[in-house]
């Protein structure tokens, strides 16, 4: 039963699917994004890396986008250390990856520190879309294995190429970087919040480019997701005590509805209805005092008699 586990949302049913299913998509993706590994190793090598260096950053990093932020920097002529802080934080993204990954594949203790080497973005796209944990590591498994072995290949001859061709600025090979990032990115802007988070971002480096050495501006960036949440969060109260004013006074009564602490009228009606009330309970009292004195009368008669 715990093999059958579903990662699907609570009250939804999981539709079955088999697992040529799951590794026909794993592949498409493993695919897909793999070649583009030769993109990053033409822009490393025009970033001045060796090939050596090219390639031991695809074996041992193995995460596109701090791979791509990581040369793009020293493309540009930033700091090393710089430019080494802004993949760094990047990577980051994957350790929470990892936290729900765990959850879902709960593969063996001696599995998980090489699993945990292909915790990108697409081995965890591919593991979460799918309704079972058998169907989640297949997919993972097959998305890992062929996006590694591809980008490590497609590094090698994209650095390879690179030497060959000599000038890759002269190509325009500096910019298959950040092209191939960006469409990593836009498939995964799917809320107005994300939208606003990466168009602000965008804004923040752009316009801080110019003033700071290259690399800072991608870690400044980086403050567009707190302030666009800030926002999204103050304005969400905001809407809510809109929709709920309702008219209704501060203690329970309805604000058309008149107050009989000062509605004159109100008081009236009370009054005379009390006043009502204490005259029929006199009138009950005097002819409960009538009945007694005739029958007061009835025992004296009888008594003479």
């Amino acid at each position: 039963m715990a093999e059958q586990t579903a990662p699907a949302r609570a009250g939804t049913p999981s539709p079955a699917k088999s697992d040529a299913a799951v590794v026909r998509d794993a592949l498409g993706v493993g695919v897909a994004v793999g070649l583009s590994g030769f993109a990053f190793g033409v822009t490393a090598a025009g970033s001045g890396l060796t090939l050596l260096q090219t390639c031991a950053l695809s074996l041992l990093v193995f995460t596109g986008a701090s791979q791509f932020a990581l040369v793009g920097a020293l493309a540009a002529g930033g700091n090393p250390y710089t430019a080494a802080a802004g993949a760094f934080f990047l990577g980051v993204r994957n350790t929470f990856y990892g936290l729900r990954l765990s959850q879902l594949l709960a593969l063996p203790r001696a599995v998980r520190p090489f699993a945990a080497h292909w915790v990108i973005d697409e081995t965890t796209a591919v593991s979460l879309a799918q309704p079972t944990r058998r169907a989640a590591r297949i997919g993972f498994t097959v998305t890992g294995a062929t996006l590694y072995v591809l980008w490590n290949l497609t590094t090698l001859l994209g650095a390879l190429g690179a030497e060959a061709i000599g000038d890759t600025d002269a190509w325009g090979l500096d910019a298959a970087g950040p092209a191939v990032f960006l469409a990593l990115l836009a498939p995964m802007l799917t809320s107005t919040t994300e939208r606003a988070v990466a168009a602000l971002a965008v804004v923040i480096g752009l316009g801080l480019l110019p003033v700071l050495p290259a690399g800072v501006p991608v870690l400044l960036a980086a403050l567009a997701a707190p302030a666009v949440l800030y926002v999204a969060g103050r304005r969400s109260p905001a809407r809510e005590d809109t929709t709920d004013d309702a008219p209704h006074g501060t203690d329970g009564h309805d604000a058309h509805d008149p107050d009989p602490a000062t509605d004159p009228g109100t008081r009236t009606e009370s009054a005379t209805g009390t006043g009502t009330r204490t005259a029929g309970d006199t009138g009950d009292d005097t002819h409960d005092q009538r009945g007694d004195d005739q029958r007061g009368r009835d025992g004296t008669g009888q008594a003479e008699r």
